[in-house]
């Protein structure tokens, strides 16, 4: 192991002291996805905007065809 200078021995001990402080109140960690996190528009919409788009991309395909 390293040998530490006093100054980093201070800082080290001023961080862990932190650390225990956070760990002591119980303090939540902050995750990425929020369980409420809800779409900005209905499914009913986007079920709409797939079924025009599909829509329109098979009537390309008949229209290429025939």
């Amino acid at each position: 192991m390293a040998v530490q200078t006093p100054k980093q021995r201070m800082a080290n001990e001023k961080f862990n002291k932190k650390i225990e402080k956070n760990r002591k109140y119980g303090k939540k960690k902050v995750s990425k996805k929020d369980p409420n996190d809800k779409l900005p528009v209905s499914k009913y919409w986007i079920i709409a905007l797939l079924f025009l788009l599909v829509g329109g991309g098979v009537l390309e395909l008949v229209n290429l065809l025939f």
